[in-house]
């Protein structure tokens, strides 16, 4: 199965993955390539960061599931072509922690694929969490801004909402979800 966490820049998509896949260390996370440079005190297994050089050949290769620009920085972000995570997966479901550009892109690829839209509290929750992570005063409000929009598409086309309010309630909600749908098995298309 494909799972697609979600959500504006600054909701905490990444803390809640990582503590999924403590809960769930059975799932396999889709490393992201990105052109953007990497934040201070960011891990360097966060993305495979690449120059736009390599990014776009790898689009002209075929090489993504999904890529998208981000809005207002000229940064790149994709998810490696469903073939390669199926072979890394080594058949475990697959995680893929992505922008709402590609969660709609994959969803359109494939249907069957479960879209967790996570959200802030609030608007201020999310600046605050933009701020802490580094951002300067301009990528905070484009993000912000961004987020908005993105806030308005996502909640209308996510299979589920979650807030993160508090990360280990989040990550749970997101745990039970995923536990649902396993139980119920995959569905006709997904089978082999």
């Amino acid at each position: 199965m494909i799972f697609i966490i979600s959500g504006p820049g600054g909701v905490g998509k990444g803390t809640v993955v990582d503590r999924l896949l403590e809960l769930m260390p059975d799932l396999w996370l889709s490393r992201s390539w990105t052109t953007r440079p990497r934040r201070s005190g960011e891990p360097e297994e966060a993305y495979v960061f690449v120059d736009r050089e390599a990014f776009e050949k790898r689009i002209h290769e075929g090489g993504f599931l999904e890529w998208t620009e981000f809005p207002g920085t000229g940064a790149f972000y994709g998810t490696p072509s469903i073939d390669t995570a199926s072979t890394d997966a080594g058949g475990r479901d697959v995680l893929l922690e992505i922008e709402l550009d590609g969660a709609q892109q994959v969803k359109h690829r494939f249907p069957d694929a479960v879209l967790i839209f996570i959200v802030a509290p609030s608007t201020e929750a999310q600046e605050e969490r933009l701020r802490h992570r580094g951002d300067d005063k301009d990528a905070v409000d484009r993000r912000i801004a961004v987020g908005a929009k993105e806030l308005e598409v996502g909640e209308r086309i996510a299979d589920h909402v979650v807030v993160n309010d508090d990360v280990e309630r989040a990550a749970r909600e997101v745990a039970g979800i995923l536990a649902g749908y396993r139980e119920r098995g995959p569905t006709p298309l997904e089978q082999p």
